[in-house]
């Protein structure tokens, strides 16, 4: 009788899922696209970090390829990114009694432009921006710039994907 019960069960929820038209656990919607084309974000910031550009660029299209099934493509794809790295600073965030930074903060800004050739009205320029802190007792060299990288890097390529993709 259970065994009944869980057959149905799969059978009711994959009609419902089949149903309902292709549905994207990501949230992100291609639409009629195959490929995805990712150029390469050239650092144009004042202050240059030299591991910066391939990071970003390689976390960017491993992203779209883990939650697409879109095919990267070198040239000519149906969505296309390029963009530049605009910005890179260190900057103080809290003073001590000495007059001193406790606390310094990272922030990288990376300009986006999306081309969508199958849907022109949803291209778009942005700036994307994100932060990591970290003590000012610190140096910004090893794995306190890994895991400030990490975090940067991983909210900034989730809001592109969000913006061009998922639409929010």
């Amino acid at each position: 009788m259970k065994k009944i019960f869980y057959i149905t069960l799969f059978y009711i929820s994959s009609l419902l899922l089949i149903s309902c038209g292709a549905y994207s656990f990501t949230g992100g919607n291609t639409g009629d696209s195959k490929t995805i084309q990712i150029d390469f974000f050239p650092n144009q910031a004042p202050l240059v970090e030299p591991v910066l550009t391939q990071r970003f660029t390689n976390d960017l299209q491993d992203l779209f390829t883990r939650q697409t099934n879109l095919t990267l493509t070198s040239s000519n794809g149906d969505l296309q990114f390029n963009g530049e790295i605009t910005g890179y600073r260190v900057t103080p965030m809290s003073g001590t009694a000495a007059q001193t930074a406790a606390q310094n903060r990272l922030t990288v800004t990376i300009n986006v432009r999306f081309v969508n050739k199958l849907k022109e009205e949803d291209d778009f320029e942005k700036s994307f921006s994100f932060y990591s802190d970290f003590g000012a007792n610190s140096q910004l060299t090893g794995s306190i710039l890994e895991n400030a990288l990490d975090e940067i890097i991983e909210r900034i390529t989730q809001d592109v994907f969000n913006a061009s993709v998922a639409k929010w």
